[in-house]
């Protein structure tokens, strides 16, 4: 065989090979699903009766949990396990106020290791984020 036979046939192998790793590459790196959760998980903390309760939550469903509606919208997981982090997306709404039922008492973004970025803030109940679940 000639050099420039060999070349050929080695840059068709490199490309090949090139092309299965892109394949590969992009599924495994890609796939943001598996960060996503199905439900949220939250702790409430009723000031009143000082009591603490778990409540799960499918994401874009709604919950009522004594006065208040829990709305999850979306529900992430870090990518890294150094300093995992929950992100999700709520909306709140207090069903006392019957009279003006369209405003949120809270609509944004919630961080499981920093609640204070963007705090919940009602005069019964504390919410904070535990986990997003597959």
């Amino acid at each position: 065989m000639t050099k420039s036979k060999k070349n050929i046939q080695l840059g068709k192998v490199k490309l090949l090979v090139f092309f299965f790793l892109f394949i590969f590459s992009n599924k495994l790196f890609s796939n943001e699903s598996n960060y996503e959760g199905n439900f949220i998980e939250l702790k409430v903390l009723d000031k009143v009766s000082s009591k603490n309760y778990k409540i799960n939550i499918k994401i874009g469903e709604e919950k009522i949990f004594k006065n208040i509606s829990i709305k999850p919208l979306k529900c992430k997981n870090s990518k890294f396990d150094d300093n995992p982090e929950v992100i999700a997306y709520l909306q709140v709404k207090d069903l006392k106020n019957i009279g003006n039922d369209e405003v949120f008492v809270f609509n944004g973004w919630t961080f499981s290791s920093s609640p204070s970025i963007n705090t919940f803030d009602h005069p019964v109940y504390d919410l904070w984020l535990i986990s997003c679940v597959s």
